[in-house]
């Protein structure tokens, strides 16, 4: 078969998530649902709803090497936490978060928060959450096995003395 040097093959490789739609699972009061994936994206892009609970924390403050992480903040109050302080994210904010910039988020007011999550590239983040809900649930939390998911996910804690998600 000659190659077509001129025209574009189209394909029909869309995908649509309806908003019940999508793995989803709780811990530590967040919610979170896959929409999409490493899978999905061939480990370009991780598109996800995050729910937080009045007080939940979604992070303290970490970093990545190998991927930039943004947040849209949909609904509430998101406190993203970075070296310089903290900023109150209202809905509507879009915060975006380069490689090696520390950062944290949590919702400190007393309404449910709710945001999308982007990481790009994707790197597997599934895996990161699935194995984040395991770690999570046993109690008490293991720190050195937190550690371990965190730095083969490339999450680096900037404390390890501070670095569960527990207040």
């Amino acid at each position: 078969m000659k190659k077509d040097f001129f025209n574009d093959n189209l394909e029909n490789k869309a995908v649509i998530l309806h908003p019940e739609e999508g793995e989803t699972f709780h811990m530590n009061g967040v919610t979170l649902t896959f929409k999409v994936t490493s899978e999905i994206s061939n480990d370009q892009l991780g598109v996800y709803d995050i729910v937080l609970a009045p007080g939940a924390i979604g992070a303290k403050l970490h970093y990545h090497r190998f991927m930039d992480e943004t947040f849209i903040v949909t609904h509430g109050v998101i406190t993203m936490q970075t070296q310089d302080g903290e900023v109150e994210a209202k809905a509507g904010t879009v915060v975006y978060i380069p490689r090696f910039t520390p950062h944290g988020f949590s919702n400190n007011s007393t309404e449910e928060a709710k945001l999308v999550l982007l990481f790009n590239p994707a790197q597997s983040r599934e895996d990161f959450f699935r194995g984040l809900k395991e770690t999570l649930t046993e109690q008490p939390i293991d720190p050195a096995k937190y550690l371990k998911l965190y730095n083969k996910y490339d999450s680096f804690p900037v404390d390890t003395n501070n670095m569960l998600p527990v207040r």
